[in-house]
């Protein structure tokens, strides 16, 4: 299992029977790394909670709007907050999206 790279402000692993996952800042990657698929170009957008588990919909009503303008998602829990990874091109016209959903945009300290 690899360690997070020191100073990483984001940093998620998850294991599986078939597969290992990382997502990370695209500069805790190497160029090319052998033998290992990687997915460049994503910024994450953080859901500010926590939210309390027995809400519902929360993600729910932050996804509907990107799914509805065809943008494509990755999406990230941990206990107390969710981060969707959007593709970094279409992340102005997902902001939009959301911002005519009438979510509130919050700063830009967004992991990329």
């Amino acid at each position: 299992m690899p360690a997070p790279a020191p100073n990483s402000e984001f940093y998620c692993v998850t294991r599986t029977t078939t597969e290992l996952s990382i997502v990370c800042p695209e500069n805790n990657i190497g160029a090319n790394p052998d033998g290992i698929a990687v997915e460049r170009g994503w910024r994450a957008v953080k859901l500010e909670g926590p939210f309390p588990f027995s809400l519902t919909g929360v993600l729910a009503s932050f996804l509907q709007p990107l799914s509805a303008a065809k943008i494509a998602i990755f999406a990230v829990s941990t206990f107390d907050t969710d981060y969707v990874l959007i593709k970094e091109v279409d992340l102005q016209p997902a902001l939009r999206a959301l911002e005519s959903a009438g979510h509130e945009l919050v700063g830009e300290g967004t992991p990329s």
